[in-house]
């Protein structure tokens, strides 16, 4: 159970929160932080990126990036932006009823799809190692994302969300956070939010 004035972190191995800065300030310099950080990886990683959207483009048919709505801090929504990792034209049923299983399961470890035949072979690479990640530098610089944070997550997995999961949106979302480098798909749905909500406490 997790709540603003209690917390218990079951099945999480977590130390004790600490004091620390809290309201204005924190905020302000995790934004200082995070503009920084962004500006200089989209800098330092330019050749990069620019390697990475010519094997995408040469790999297979259709635009470099995937964009959507995604649900971010307060249950807002805003435009999220990845390298474009599947073929063109293919749905999302499979995802929706992926995600909506271990929503509703909450104690399962959330995996991935195996060998999803809707990703293309630069995709998996770029997946296996979440380069396919790197444009929403663009969101943090924008201001809707942190570089650090819970996950953002699609409209139509938020509408699934129990009431104490949507907690974790009382923050940006990350790009990377707690979660992914605590287990990332080994972990399940519940635990993962509790972690998220860890970190935010």
């Amino acid at each position: 159970r997790v709540t603003k004035s209690n917390s218990e972190f079951i099945n999480v191995s977590a130390p004790p929160i600490s004091a620390g800065l809290h309201g204005f300030y924190a905020n302000y310099l995790k934004k200082v932080i995070d503009l920084i950080g962004a500006a200089l990886g989209i800098i330092i990683l330019s050749p990069f990126l620019i390697v990475l959207a010519l094997a995408i483009k040469l790999g297979s048919r259709g635009p470099l990036f995937y964009h959507t709505k995604v649900i971010g801090q307060e249950g807002k929504e805003f435009r999220w932006y990845k390298f474009r990792t599947m073929y063109l034209g293919e749905d999302d049923d499979v995802h929706r009823e992926h995600v909506s299983e271990h929503i509703q399961i909450g104690n399962r470890p959330t995996g991935k799809i195996e060998n999803d035949p809707r990703i293309t072979p630069i995709g998996r690479w770029l997946r296996k190692h979440s380069l396919d990640e790197l444009p929403q530098l663009w969101s943090v610089i924008m201001g809707h994302m942190s570089l650090v944070g819970p996950r953002p997550c699609l409209p139509y997995e938020y509408e699934q969300y129990a009431a104490w999961h949507k907690e974790r949106f009382a923050i940006p979302p990350g790009i990377t956070g707690l979660w992914q480098v605590s287990g990332r798909s080994s972990v399940s749905f519940n635990d993962m939010v509790i972690l998220d909500l860890y970190y935010i406490h």
